[in-house]
C-alpha cells in the first residue's frame, strides 16, 4: 500500500510539472508500422500519432530510453496492447526533429531486445513493465559454420543491390559476433517485415541464424533469376526495338478495328505538299523526299522522329526560290542616304557607286563592303539605308564574342539540339536569299577549341565560292551569291588578313563639332523627345546649348554619348512637366550645369604646356583620335631613363630613341653633355590607368625632352604626331584624320605632321582645314623650330 501511495503521489507531482513519472522497471512504448529497429542499428522513425509524439517527448525530457515495438496490423490507427508484438528493441533517442511540414522524426539507436511484462494504465501513451533480454555469447562450431555461410550469401546479395556503400560491405566482413551479424543482415537486406520480427524474437543464436539464412537464400534465388532474365532480354531485343514492334502491332490492331490514328499520315502529306511547293533544287528535293520516306516509316514516339521532322521543317521553310530583281533608283537612293545620315560624303559617294554598278550589272558579283570606324558613327544604320535603297529585307547577325565555328556553319545533325549556323538562321528569318545581311563586329571574332569562325567566314564572304555554301546541319549546298553582305568593325588590326582581303574597306571617320550639331538638331533631339514621352513644343534646345553639350560634356568620335546627354536633359523636362511645375522647357547653355552637372571635359592644353618639358601629342584609339600629353622631368642621377604611364613596348622604344637623339644633338641644341650623364630622366604620360602604345608619339617625346634640357616651353597651341629615327628623320604614321579631329575638339590651332602624311589631308574635313594650321616636318630640326615658343 505504501508503494502505491508513493507512485500516485509521484504521478500527481509529475502532472503538475508537465512530466509524468514512470517506474524504473517500466518504459515508454513507441509503436511503429512496417519498420523494425534491431539492436546496434541507428534508424530515423517518422511519428505522426499524438500518442507517439507524447511518448517520444516524454522520453526526451526525462532522458530515458524508449521501447520500439512493431504493430501487428499497420491499418490500426490507435493500437492496443493486443495489437503490438511482445518483443521489441530498447532504443535511445539521439535526436528529435520537427520538419517544416510539421512532420516529427526521431533518430533512434537500438540497444538490446526486451519483452513486455505488463502494460501500466493511467498514461496518455503506452507504458509497460519490461524485461530486458541479454544477448547470448555462447559460440560453437555449428554457429561458426552458419556465420560463414551467412556472410558469403549476404555479400552476394549486396552485389545485386544498387548503390551499396563500401562501409556496409566492410561491416558485414568485419563483424565477429553471430547475433550482431544476423541482426545486421536482416536489417539491410530486403526481407519481409514478418521475417524480420521473427529474427528479432529469436533469442537462440542458432535458430536466429537459420531464419536469416533461409530468408536470404530465397531472396538470393529471386535476384539471380531476375538478373538472368534481364541479360537474356537484352541479348535478344533492345528496348527501342521492343517498343517499335509493340507499337506497330498496336497500329495493326487499331487498323483492323477501324480505330487507326490518321494524324501521322496527314502530317506526312502536308510535308510532301510543302516540299513540292518550295521550288527546291533537284539535289535538295531528292534529299528532302528521301528523309520524308524515312519519316513515314518511323513511329512518332521515336527519338529520331523529331530530329528528322525538324530537319524537314528547315528545308521547307528556307527560301530556295530565286529572289526578285532589285529596284534601284539612284536618285531615290541618294535621298535615302541623305535623309538617314548627315555628312559622310565620301562614304555616301562610294555607296552610290556600288548601287549604280548593281543596277547596270544585276548578275555580277559585287564587293563585300566593310565599314570601319569608331562606335557611334552610323555603321549599322548605313546598312539599313542600303537595304531600303535596294528594296531588300535587312537582317543583322552579331559576331561579337563568337568563338565556335559551328555558330557560322551549324552543328551536325548527330548532336542533340543541333541547329543551322547564324547565316542560315538569318536567311530563314528574312524569308529571302536576296536580303542584305550585316555581319556586325567582325573584328571581335574569337578562336577557341571549337575552331576558328573567321576561317568559316572565308567561304561565306567569297563571291566565287558562296554559291555552294554548305551548312553542317543542312549538309546541302545553299546559294549565297545573290545576298548582299556588309560587315562592320571598329579596327582592322584584329581581322585576319585572308578575311580582310575579301572585303572592300570603307573608313568612317569621326564627326566634327559642326556635324555633331547638325546631327543633334536633325535626328537626336527629335528621337529623344519621342522616347521620353514628350510632345512637340514641350522642350526646345537652343543652338548654344547643343554646342555646349558637344564641347563640355562629350569627347567621342560618334554621337552616342551626345544622344545620352540630350536624353538626360529630356528626362529632366519630363519630370518637371509630369509634376505640373511647367508646361514647356527652354534649354539654354546656362541651364546645362544644373541638369548635367559640372563640365566633364575642359581644354587643358594651355595649362599643361605652359612649362618646359611638356609636349602635346596626338594619338589614335579604337573610338577615335585623342590628345596625349608627354611630361618629362630630370633629377640628379647617373643617366637612367624612367618611363611611367602604362606604356607599351613600342612607346618605350620611342622614348629611348628620343633620348638618344637628344644626346646626339646636344651640341646643336646648346645642352651640356655632362649634365645629361649626371641626370636621371623621367618621362610620364598621364592617365596611367589606360594602356598606351604605338610609334606616333616619337616626335612629341623628342620635343618634350629637348624642351626640358634647353629649359624652353613648347607652344601651348600646338600638337604633334610622327615617328622618329636615330638619324633625326620624321616618319609617317596613320590615323591622321582622327588625330586632326581630336586636335580640333581640344582647341589646338597648330598641328605638326610628318611631311609624308601630306596626302592624308584630303580626308580631313574642310572645317578642320580652316581652323587648324598644318606644319609638315621632314626632320626633328623642323619640329624644334616650329614647336618651341618664339
Amino acid at each position: 500500500m505504501r508503494s502505491d501511495r508513493t507512485d500516485a503521489s509521484r504521478n500527481t507531482i509529475a502532472a503538475g510539472s508537465g512530466i509524468l513519472l514512470i517506474p524504473d522497471d517500466a518504459m515508454v512504448i513507441v509503436p511503429v508500422r512496417n519498420v523494425l529497429l534491431f539492436p546496434g542499428m541507428i534508424l530515423p522513425l517518422t511519428i505522426s500519432r499524438e500518442q507517439s509524439k507524447l511518448a517520444a517527448q516524454q522520453a526526451v525530457k526525462t532522458e530515458r530510453p524508449v521501447g520500439v515495438l512493431l504493430q501487428r496490423d499497420a491499418e490500426i490507427e490507435v493500437p492496443g496492447p493486443d495489437d503490438l508484438c511482445l518483443v521489441g528493441t530498447v532504443a535511445n533517442i539521439l535526436r528529435y526533429v520537427t520538419l517544416p511540414d510539421n512532420t516529427h522524426v526521431i533518430v533512434c539507436q537500438g540497444l538490446q531486445r526486451f519483452r513486455i511484462v505488463e502494460y501500466l494504465p493511467g498514461y496518455p501513451f503506452p507504458v509497460a513493465r519490461i524485461g530486458r533480454i541479454d544477448e547470448p555469447e555462447t559460440t560453437d562450431s555449428q554457429i561458426e559454420a552458419r556465420m560463414i555461410q551467412l556472410r558469403e550469401h549476404a555479400l552476394e546479395v549486396l552485389q545485386f543491390m544498387p548503390q551499396v556503400s563500401q562501409e556496409l560491405v566492410g561491416a558485414v566482413k568485419s563483424i565477429t559476433q553471430a547475433g550482431a551479424l544476423a541482426d545486421l543482415v536482416a536489417s539491410v537486406t530486403e526481407l519481409k517485415i514478418t521475417d524480420r520480427q521473427r529474427v528479432l524474437e529469436s533469442i537462440d543464436l542458432q535458430r536466429r541464424l537459420d531464419i536469416v539464412l533461409d530468408c536470404l537464400l530465397a531472396r538470393l534465388e529471386v535476384l539471380r533469376l531476375s538478373r538472368e532474365l534481364d541479360e537474356r532480354t537484352k541479348a535478344n531485343i533492345d528496348q527501342r526495338q521492343r517498343e517499335f514492334l509493340l507499337r506497330e502491332q498496336l497500329k495493326s490492331i487499331q487498323k483492323e478495328l477501324g480505330e487507326g490514328d490518321t494524324g501521322n499520315s496527314v502530317e506526312i502529306e502536308a510535308l510532301r505538299k510543302n516540299i513540292a511547293e518550295a521550288q527546291m533544287p533537284e539535289e535538295v528535293a531528292n534529299q528532302a523526299n528521301k528523309e520524308l520516306q524515312r519519316l513515314a516509316r518511323m513511329s512518332d514516339a521515336s527519338a529520331e522522329y523529331s530530329m528528322v521532322r525538324s530537319y524537314l521543317d528547315w528545308l521547307v521553310e528556307l527560301p530556295w526560290r530565286a529572289p526578285e530583281p532589285d529596284r534601284i533608283e539612284i536618285a531615290e537612293a541618294r535621298q535615302i542616304l541623305d535623309a538617314d545620315h548627315f555628312g559622310l560624303d565620301q562614304v555616301k559617294k562610294r555607296i552610290i557607286e556600288f548601287l549604280a554598278v548593281r543596277k547596270l550589272n544585276p548578275g555580277g558579283h559585287g564587293p563585300i563592303l566593310c565599314f570601319v570606324g569608331p562606335p557611334g558613327v552610323g555603321k549599322t544604320s548605313l546598312g539599313q539605308s542600303i537595304a531600303r535603297a535596294l528594296g531588300r529585307k535587312f537582317v543583322r547577325a552579331s559576331l561579337g564574342g563568337v568563338h565556335d565555328e559551328a555558330e557560322i556553319r551549324g552543328h551536325r545533325r548527330t548532336y542533340i539540339g543541333a541547329l543551322p549556323g547564324n547565316i542560315i538562321q538569318a536567311i530563314r528569318k528574312a524569308g529571302s536569299r536576296g536580303c542584305v545581311m550585316m555581319l556586325d563586329e567582325i573584328d571581335k571574332l574569337g578562336a577557341g577549341i571549337q575552331g576558328d569562325p573567321s576561317a568559316a567566314l572565308l567561304e561565306v564572304l567569297d563571291p566565287e565560292q558562296n554559291n555552294t555554301f554548305r551548312d553542317n546541319y543542312l549538309a546541302l549546298p545553299f546559294d549565297l551569291s545573290r545576298m548582299l553582305f556588309i560587315t562592320t568593325a571598329n579596327v582592322l588590326d584584329n581581322i585576319p588578313g585572308p578575311l580582310r582581303d575579301r572585303m572592300e574597306i570603307i573608313q568612317l571617320p569621326g564627326y566634327t563639332q559642326e556635324e555633331k550639331r547638325e546631327i543633334a538638331q536633325r535626328y537626336l533631339v527629335g528621337r529623344q523627345i519621342a522616347q521620353n514621352g514628350l510632345k512637340e513644343g514641350q522642350i526646345e534646345f537652343s543652338e548654344q546649348a547643343i554646342v555646349a553639350i558637344i564641347r563640355n560634356y562629350t569627347r567621342e568620335a560618334g554621337v552616342r554619348s551626345l544622344e545620352r546627354e540630350i536624353g538626360a536633359v529630356c528626362r529632366r523636362a519630363a519630370v518637371n512637366i509630369a509634376e505640373g511645375r511647367m508646361s514647356s522647357m527652354q534649354v539654354d547653355e546656362d541651364d546645362l550645369a544644373g541638369i548635367l552637372g559640372p563640365i566633364k571635359y575642359d581644354n587643358e592644353v594651355a595649362l599643361r604646356t605652359g612649362l618646359a618639358g611638356v609636349a602635346t601629342g596626338l594619338a589614335w584609339t579604337p573610338v577615335g583620335g585623342d590628345i596625349l600629353f608627354i611630361e618629362a622631368s630630370r633629377t640628379a642621377g647617373d643617366g637612367k631613363l624612367i618611363l611611367t604611364g602604362q606604356l607599351g613596348e613600342v612607346m618605350k622604344e620611342s622614348a629611348q630613341a628620343a633620348l638618344t637623339l637628344v644626346k646626339t644633338r646636344a651640341t646643336d641644341l646648346g645642352i651640356d653633355a655632362g649634365s645629361l650623364e649626371r641626370s636621371n630622366v623621367h618621362v610620364h604620360v598621364p592617365a596611367g590607368a589606360i594602356p598606351k602604345d604605338g610609334p606616333s608619339a616619337g616626335v612629341a617625346m623628342f620635343i618634350a625632352l629637348a624642351s626640358l634640357f634647353v629649359n624652353h616651353p613648347v607652344r601651348n597651341d600646338s600638337a604633334m604626331t610622327g615617328e622618329i629615327s636615330l638619324r633625326g628623320l620624321v616618319l609617317p604614321v596613320g590615323g591622321i584624320k582622327d588625330k586632326v579631329l581630336a586636335a580640333m575638339r581640344a582647341g589646338i590651332q597648330r598641328v605638326l605632321l610628318p611631311a609624308r602624311n601630306r596626302r592624308d589631308l584630303e580626308e580631313v574635313p574642310p572645317e578642320a582645314k580652316e581652323r587648324i594650321e598644318f606644319i609638315f616636318l621632314d626632320n626633328v630640326d623642323d619640329a624644334i623650330r616650329h614647336a618651341m615658343r618664339q
